[in-house]
Formats: structure tokens, C-alpha cells, sequence
């Protein structure tokens, strides 16, 4: 992992997708086909400057912070709390968006509650709130059985959505991810998660009415649904297959995340999933720079990748 610094193209992936898609959150697909998003901009709708990131990418730096002492799920869920009473690792020193599920877990947390139970499990809980910040997590999986990187990825994700099916997703990304990295091109790392992933969940004791919720994604090729097909708000396998249909039809970085972004409604998280996977895919060095010079706390974002990079390999080379 270290050849070409893959901490770096997530975090930065993540983050100027999401901050692409913070000035237009809610604005709807038609209105952005009269307007396009087309670069960084600034304002709109939390009315903060350009490059501007958002809870998507706070909690993945929060989640990566923690990474770099090991696996430890309380450290992790007290990052969280810290982004959540405090801001740390905000853009500016204050949230400026949380989402329902994910605000009840962290209260929970904060409260006293153990991290294994505080997510809410109900079918209903199953926003994309950690799906948005789980690439991090690739770091630690990439070289575990598939059965214990699906039991690190149900706790990371149950911090705040324990639900099946976000675990599912958050693997489902995940996977695609670790494939990539393995060496095989965005083709191939599709095709090998359609062959293998139904029968791993299988293998894990998911029932089959939980995995025919990612048909279109396991069963069919997400990437030949028409754009009017694709849905972008906050429900995890939209999300989900919204990254994986933008991933699939572009050729860059750039394009990627501003197809996704384009979709409109909650233009920052799928931009910022869009973003991280497209960070895996094409490197932090396909990121345009006039995108980068303006992207918050920058320095502090490179800093903790290479802190990642010299924690994660210094432990595979004990």
C-alpha cells in the first residue's frame, strides 16, 4: 500500500469529493442540470468558503486519527464523540451538519454507552452515515480473512448504524476498494464482487431477502442503469450504487465526483463515497489542484496520512 500512498488518495478523495458537494446539499438533480457544478465553489447551502468539508470527511479523519494506534472500536467511538461535542477534525472548528441516526449514537456514546451497542439496528436506521466515512477501515482489512473483514466492518459501522444492511454496503464498498488496490483494474474489481460477494455474505449467515436488496448491484450491471434510474439521497444503497454508477462510467477522478455530485440531493456524501473510491482508483495526483489549493486544513490531512502510512507499515513489517 505504501508504493503510492493509498491513505492519501482516500482521505484526499473523500474530502474534495465531499467538499465539491457541500455548497449544493439539496439542491435537485434538475436544478444542477441548469446549473452544473463544474469546480469548487463556495457558500450555497451551509454558506461556507470554498473547500469547505462536511461530517462525510470529518468522521473519516476521525476514524483514520484512530487507526494509527491500532484497532480499538472505543477509541474510535470517542473520536466520534469529540467531532460530535467539540469539532475536532471539523473544517472550521464547528459541525456544520449531522445526521438523526448519527447524532443519537454519538449522544449514546458520549453518554456512557458501550460503542458495540450504540448504534441504532432498526430497518429504518439504515442511512449512509457510515458508509460516508469507512474507506479508512480498508487499511486494516485488506490482509484478513473475508469473514473478520466483515466482523471489523460490522463494528465500525455499528458504532452508528448496526443494521445489516449498511454493514453490508460499507463492505460491499470496501471489497470493490480492496480489489482495486489488489491490482485489478475498475472491470475486473466489479465483476470479482459480483462473482464472490453473494456467496460471502451467504457464508456469513445473511439471509437471502437482506442480500436481494443489492440485486442491482450483484446481480445486474449497476453501471447500464440509466442516470433517471440512479437515486442520490440518503438511504445506504442509493448511496452505494450512485459511487459505484459514477465510478464505473467515467474515466478520472474529476469526472467522477462531479457526475456524482451532479445527481443532486445529498450531494456531499455521495460525492464524497464517489470521491473515495475514485481516490483508490486514480490517486491523489489526479485530483485537480486548483481543487486541492483551497480544500481546509490540507497540510493537517496530509500529515495524518503519512502518520497512517508510518503506523500501518511499521506494524505489517513486525
Amino acid at each position: 500500500m505504501s508504493v503510492r500512498n493509498i491513505y492519501r488518495d482516500v482521505l484526499f478523495g473523500v474530502a474534495v469529493g465531499d467538499a465539491l458537494g457541500v455548497p449544493v446539499v439539496f439542491r435537485s438533480r434538475e436544478e444542477l442540470q441548469k446549473e452544473p457544478v463544474t469546480g469548487m465553489r463556495g457558500y450555497g447551502t451551509h454558506q461556507q468558503p470554498p473547500g469547505t468539508w462536511s461530517d462525510d470527511s470529518s468522521l473519516t479523519f476521525c476514524l483514520a486519527e484512530a487507526l494509527t494506534e491500532g484497532f480499538d472500536l472505543n477509541t474510535i467511538g470517542q473520536n466520534f464523540v469529540r467531532w460530535h461535542r467539540k469539532g475536532y477534525w471539523s473544517a472550521h472548528g464547528k459541525i456544520i451538519d449531522i445526521g438523526g441516526i448519527t447524532w443519537r449514537a454519538l449522544s449514546r456514546i458520549g453518554n456512557g454507552v458501550a460503542p458495540e451497542i450504540a448504534g441504532d439496528d432498526g430497518d429504518w436506521s439504515n442511512g449512509n452515515g457510515s458508509l460516508m466515512r469507512i474507506l479508512p477501515l480498508l487499511f486494516m482489512t485488506a490482509d484478513k480473512p473475508a469473514e473478520e473483514r466483515f466482523r471489523l466492518t460490522q463494528q465500525v459501522s455499528g458504532l452508528t448504524h448496526r443494521h445489516v444492511r449498511s454493514v453490508i454496503a460499507c463492505f460491499i464498498c470496501l471489497e470493490f476498494a480492496g480489489y482495486i488496490i489488489s491490482g485489478m483494474d475498475k472491470t475486473e474489481a466489479y465483476s470479482s464482487l459480483r462473482n464472490e460477494m453473494p456467496g460471502m455474505l451467504e457464508s456469513f449467515g445473511v439471509s437471502p431477502d437482506e442480500i436481494s436488496h443489492f440485486n442491482r448491484i450483484l446481480r445486474r450491471n449497476i453501471f447500464n442503469l440509466p442516470r433517471e434510474q440512479i437515486a442520490s439521497n440518503g438511504y445506504v444503497i442509493h448511496t452505494l450504487e450512485a459511487a459505484l454508477w459514477c465510478v464505473m462510467r467515467t474515466s478520472s477522478y474529476a469526472r467522477a465526483v462531479l457526475k456524482a455530485v451532479n445527481l443532486g440531493r445529498d450531494t456531499d456524501t455521495t460525492a464524497a463515497v464517489t470521491g473515495g473510491l475514485a481516490g483508490v482508483l486514480y490517486g491523489y495526483d489526479s485530483i485537480p489542484e486548483e481543487w486541492l489549493e483551497v480544500l481546509a486544513r490540507r497540510k493537517d490531512i496530509v500529515s495524518l496520512a503519512f502518520r497512517l502510512e508510518e503506523k500501518l507499515v511499521e506494524k505489517a513489517n513486525i
